[in-house]
């Protein structure tokens, strides 16, 4: 059985989580009308169903364990951006939110000596890892480009391959 404190925790994990799916949603439906950028694209609409999938896990994990888990109202997330490399700046920072939030979640499961939730939530901290890697490699790999076009054009060729061989499936 959930604390009343680690129930409300994982709920504003739920939506924190939901909230990423609809960032990287609006990064891609953005992308999606910039010209010659289909891969990443394709890589905003996948990691937003990621994090949606994400939610789900919480929410069954909450449910599962005689709590309640709420569907959260969301905020607006921004819709456009100045630049593609401004887009993925945005998304290491988001990230990086989501794996201190995660942290605090672990903090207070291991206060509570819940561990059946401390366990559950050792998927989301190597799921962070992961996540915030692929988002520094993608940086990194954006800065090398600078301003060029036909650099933007390989990143954009490479990016499904990147994100294949990072290993980012659920």
């Amino acid at each position: 059985m959930l604390s009343k404190k680690m129930q409300e925790a994982l709920n504003e994990q739920v939506k924190i989580e939901a909230q990423s799916s609809q960032v990287y949603l609006a990064m891609a439906s953005w992308a999606e009308i910039q010209p010659g950028i289909d891969n990443i694209t394709a890589f905003f609409y996948r990691h937003s169903e990621e994090e949606r999938m994400h939610m789900l896990k919480l929410i069954h994990f909450i449910n599962e364990r005689g709590g309640f888990a709420m569907v959260p109202a969301l905020e607006q997330p921004t819709v456009t951006y100045p630049s593609i490399k401004h887009s993925f700046h945005e998304l290491l920072k988001h990230e990086i939110m989501v794996s201190e939030s995660i942290n605090k979640l672990v903090d207070i499961a291991l206060d509570e000596k819940d561990y059946a939730t401390h366990n559950f939530l050792q998927w989301y901290v190597a799921e962070q890892v992961e996540e915030e890697s692929l988002a520094r490699t993608l940086n990194d790999k954006l800065e090398l480009i600078g301003e060029e076009k036909s650099g933007l054009y390989l990143f954009d060729k490479d990016i499904l391959n990147v994100t294949a061989a990072g290993g980012k499936e659920n």
